[in-house]
């Protein structure tokens, strides 16, 4: 059996978050610790971090997102640089409520191509990674839109694969994504979990961001839909959240919902965890 919460605000704190996922129903929660559009760090002091680690113990890992301007492959030297010191400021405020997630999009390659974007994204990590943190650094998933790296299982395993502390680091497997990259998890769920083992390993597969697509699959648009609103559908993603291979993950909804109804979705998806 699995978890499954929501991306929740940090605005009013980071208390105020672990209060509302206990009203919601939620098992975990995902967060931004900064701005996501922006990048400026929402620093809690020491008192705030020691309640939440508290307040989260009932929780199962939380999953932390890295800000989207947060660009290790670059084809700009400067923003490489910014960006490798965001992964190195968010690791750090990790480590005062250890044993989460940090989640991150690999970046955008631009002119560069491939292999360069991926020995930069694994050159940053290599810097930042410590054998001794109790954080695990997820890449996650991505829709391939224009350069983006993560377009497929081989592009992340090419990452990985350069990665020195290879035991903190995964993947976050986005339905919505992973259809909108071409992969047919609607009718052949075991197929692309088949791939994504022998590509990578299911061994390294953290955490789930479960979410309908509202475009067809292979679009390359990430246009996240509410589920079963959406052209992935209820029932396959009934399949993802009970297939046994992803049985025990965090599930984290990033549905367009108000908070009323997240906490139906979260029933729901609940409701399909109990079935199994």
């Amino acid at each position: 059996m699995g978890y499954v919460g929501c991306h929740l605000s940090i605005s009013n704190g980071y208390i105020s978050m672990a209060k509302t996922a206990g009203w919601l129903g939620a098992g975990t929660f995902a967060f931004f610790v900064r701005n996501p559009r922006g990048g400026k760090s929402r620093k809690p002091s020491q008192e705030e971090l020691v309640a939440f680690k508290e307040a989260t113990k009932k929780f199962a890992p939380l999953v932390v997102h890295g800000s989207y301007t947060m660009n290790l492959c670059s084809d700009r030297e400067d923003i490489r640089k910014r960006a490798a010191e965001m992964l190195k400021e968010d690791l750090e405020l990790m480590e005062q409520i250890p044993g989460n997630y940090y989640n991150f999009h690999p970046g955008s390659n631009l002119s560069q191509g491939i292999q360069a974007g991926t020995d930069f994204v694994a050159s940053a990590l290599n810097r930042v990674l410590d054998f001794g943190q109790s954080t695990i650094v997820l890449l996650e998933t991505m829709a391939g839109k224009g350069t983006e790296l993560g377009r497929n299982f081989q592009e992340l395993a090419a990452i990985l694969g350069k990665v020195e502390c290879s035991g903190k680091v995964g993947v976050c497997f986005d339905t919505c994504h992973v259809w909108d990259a071409g992969y047919d998890i609607r009718n052949n769920l075991d197929s692309v979990l088949d791939a994504f083992d022998h590509e990578i390993g299911l061994g390294k597969l953290m955490a789930v961001y479960l979410n309908d697509s509202l475009y067809s699959r292979g679009s390359k648009k990430d246009r996240h839909a509410r589920l079963g609103e959406g052209a992935i559908g209820m029932e396959a993603l009934e399949r993802v959240v009970t297939h046994p291979a992803l049985s025990g993950k965090p599930f984290i909804l990033e549905t367009p919902c108000s908070l009323a109804e997240y906490q139906k979705e979260i029933a729901l998806v609940n409701s399909w965890m109990e079935k199994v």
